[in-house]
């Protein structure tokens, strides 16, 4: 059986600012890239866009950093208020050396410095702009998918994707930090393999693998594609969060 699964970096979208309609400009977008959703299609967002959608911005100098940010920021060689911010989107510092802060994020996952970014960001006058992870970004993800089901009748699944190291590796590589419609974790426990043994142990990070694969296709730097239409993926409908895909504290072998 010949499965063939598309990948298609959608043109046209421009720079995303606070409150700009993000599924209009991916609808304008799929009609420039001479398409139109469809149902069991799936669109993996750049975070950067919809952190940038929901503003969440932060202006450095509009920040106090307190003795234990003072401290930590000597340690790593960061700006205190960078710090500050970091600290104040975490629930725990895991690790850190000049350059980096490793930290559990609020929303459960571990990564450096919160996910909190300079990059791709246009600054006004200033280098003091940075931006922070979607504050709900599951509830992003559906949010985009109803909009989008609202406006064409086609029920797309949405991996909100952004870009993390890994404890065993080098290299960034990107993963699902928000999805909705889409089976995140999938379980192949008890599913036979090719000689009809169990499987014992396989899970599989779907969410994850879509996430890292639109990020391949969409690029890490000045690419300017930042939302990709996967198409003839063959998927289970959830309403499982991509919360799913965090490892529990207690079965971290690393923390």
């Amino acid at each position: 059986m010949t499965r063939r699964v598309t990948m298609t970096a959608l043109p046209g979208i421009p720079l995303v600012s606070p409150g700009d309609d993000l599924a209009g400009l991916i609808l304008h977008s799929v009609a420039a890239a001479g398409e139109t959703l469809a149902s069991g299609d799936v669109l993996v967002v750049a975070q950067k866009i919809v952190s940038k959608a929901e503003d969440r911005y932060v202006d450095l100098r509009t920040v106090t950093p307190g003795p234990h940010a003072a401290a930590l920021a000597a340690q790593t060689v960061k700006d205190p208020r960078m710090v500050q911010v970091i600290l104040d989107e975490s629930s725990e510092v895991v690790r850190f050396r000049p350059g980096v802060i490793v930290v559990a994020h609020r929303l459960g996952f571990v990564s450096a410095n919160a996910g909190i970014d300079h990059s791709n960001i246009e600054q006004i006058g200033t280098d003091d702009l940075v931006l922070l992870l979607p504050r709900d970004p599951d509830g992003s993800a559906r949010r985009l998918s109803d909009e989008l089901a609202e406006r064409t009748g086609a029920r797309v699944a949405v991996v909100i994707n952004d870009s993390h190291g890994r404890a065993w590796r080098n290299g960034t590589v990107g993963v699902a930090i928000g999805s909705f419609g889409i089976e995140p974790l999938t379980d192949l426990r008890g599913h036979p393999d090719l000689f009809g043994r169990a499987l014992q142990v396989t899970t599989v990070g779907q969410a994850d693998e879509i996430a890292a694969a639109g990020s391949l296709v969409m690029g890490q730097a000045a690419e300017a594609t930042p939302v990709v239409l996967v198409r003839g993926l063959e998927f289970s409908a959830s309403d499982q969060s991509a919360a799913a895909l965090v490892r529990p504290k207690e079965m971290d072998l690393f923390r």
